[in-house]
């Protein structure tokens, strides 16, 4: 029998698993989280906070190396890797030991170890002390994703690397070749090519980083050649082999077979559903046959009444920030009034160099759809700011229907993008016209006058960028 009877039992201490739990304790409700290894989950543990410790890190060494333009003189920089790993660590419990403080808080009981379904109502809890038995009301699903793998021979060899251990190794290898060129991949080229790691990218499809707007996305490959990384769309990667020390991998090219040769391999193909061991079969909740994804309704409910689900695992788009808004809907739909869960305006942030961001619908989605649109743009080239900054890549570009002129879309690469697309989703989720925008003054000098100047361009012309 279960020693105490929760309100609500979340499965999953992730950015979706953890922000549920704390907004049901906000609420007075009786809550326990379940985690089997890290609160905080594969984002702030092996994934985005990590990522972005060390993509701080690589600007900064990026930064002192192009010193000498900005009148500083630096000699004898160099990569004290350790360091790097070290200080990713120090951030990465420092905001664990955050969310622990949150969860207590907010009178969030934990529980460590593994979970699966006994029954609709009643979960075990396995870990090195035993077993237990706990009876909830209602269960939230959120276990996450974990790394695809690809059915390549090699592809399991001693020392590939995948986004996991790639935040753990000890040194930095000389060269580095990165098969996939979504966003963990390009995420991880940039980041070794800013240390000084001769990085090679290879990608099955003819565009790097699949579902972002193509003009930007040819932007994003062109900064990425600028900076040497070698990129090869179209590839096809066969095998993988070990000799001398190094990895060859062997891939197809139109209809050409090639090879490439790298200290490291780093597999970056994607993340999919995790649900292992939940037991899932024995409550009857439905997946989806492809990848695994559970099944949900608008409101974030499985088939079973009682039992919700969100993030990843869900299959739905996997961001954190989607898992953690899910967490909310779906305390909201379990405890107070319901409403659905909207994708309509969900904003996508990549860490490159420079960075991208996207809300909405993409140029070429928008003309999937049929809808009449017009777009405004501006590069980041003429902004006065983004030049005292020592850059000059990018643009925005902010896609409206003519009719009624409502922004249904963003996209930007440059300096500061996945800050300045709050603004942009903003505009999309309240159904905001583009006249708002562009009649909303913007600071001077800031970047996000990039997004005024792209919002006049729409309306009858830039202040400052006239397109020859």
């Amino acid at each position: 029998m279960s020693e105490k009877k929760y309100e609500l039992a979340v499965v999953g201490g992730g950015p979706g698993g953890y922000v549920a739990a704390i907004k049901a304790g906000q609420m007075g409700k009786d809550v326990l989280l379940i985690e089997k290894e890290a609160i905080g989950g594969t984002c702030l543990n092996w994934g985005c906070i990590p990522t972005k410790a060390f993509v701080r890190s690589a600007e900064v060494f990026a930064d002192i190396k192009d010193a000498s333009s900005f009148g500083i003189n630096v000699d004898g920089a160099e990569v004290d890797f350790p360091k790097v790993v070290a200080r990713k660590d120090k951030i990465v419990s420092r905001l664990v030991k955050g969310v622990e403080h949150l969860l207590k808080a907010n009178n969030v009981d934990t529980a460590e170890g593994e979970a699966s379904f006994v029954d609709k109502n009643h979960l075990s809890v396995k870990n090195s002390d035993g077993e237990k038995i706990i009876e909830a009301e209602n269960i939230i699903i959120a276990t996450g994703s974990q790394a695809s793998n690809l059915p390549i021979p090699g592809a399991d060899l001693d020392g590939i690397l995948d986004s996991r251990t790639a935040l753990s190794m000890e040194e930095l290898p000389d060269s580095l070749i990165v098969v996939g060129g979504g966003i963990i991949g390009m995420e991880f080229a940039f980041i070794f090519n800013n240390f000084g790691v001769d990085v090679t990218v290879l990608e099955y499809l003819d565009q790097l980083v699949t579902g972002v707007d193509t003009e930007i996305a040819e932007e994003l490959n062109k900064s990425a050649r600028r900076r040497r990384i070698t990129v090869k769309t179209g590839a096809e990667v066969e095998e993988i082999k070990k000799s001398d020390g190094e990895y060859e991998v062997i891939f197809s090219q139109k209809d050409k077979k090639k090879m490439v040769s790298g200290e490291r391999v780093l597999m970056a193909v994607g993340r999919k559903p995790y649900h292992k061991g939940l037991n899932l079969d024995k409550v009857g909740v439905e997946t989806e046959e492809r990848r695994g994804g559970i099944i949900v309704d608008d409101y974030l409910r499985t088939n079973i009444d009682n039992i919700y689900a969100i993030g990843d695992v869900t299959d739905k788009i996997l961001l954190a920030h989607v898992a953690s808004h899910q967490g909310i809907i779906a305390v909201e739909n379990i405890f107070a009034e319901k409403h659905k869960m909207n994708y309509d305006a969900v904003p996508g942030a990549i860490f490159t160099s420079p960075e991208v961001a996207t809300v909405g619908l993409s140029e070429e989605e928008a003309a999937e759809k049929g809808i009449d649109y017009k777009v405004g743009r501006f590069p980041f080239a003429a902004s006065g700011k983004v030049m005292a900054m020592g850059e000059r890549e990018g643009k925005v570009k902010i896609i409206a229907e003519k009719n009624t002129e409502k922004v249904i879309g963003a996209a930007i690469i440059g300096i500061e993008a996945t800050d300045l697309i709050a603004e942009l989703t903003l505009a999309v989720n309240s159904g905001l016209k583009i006249e708002a925008l562009a009649e909303t003054i913007h600071a001077h000098p800031t970047t996000a006058e990039v997004i005024h100047e792209a919002a006049l361009d729409m309306l009858g012309g830039a202040i400052h960028y006239k397109a020859r």
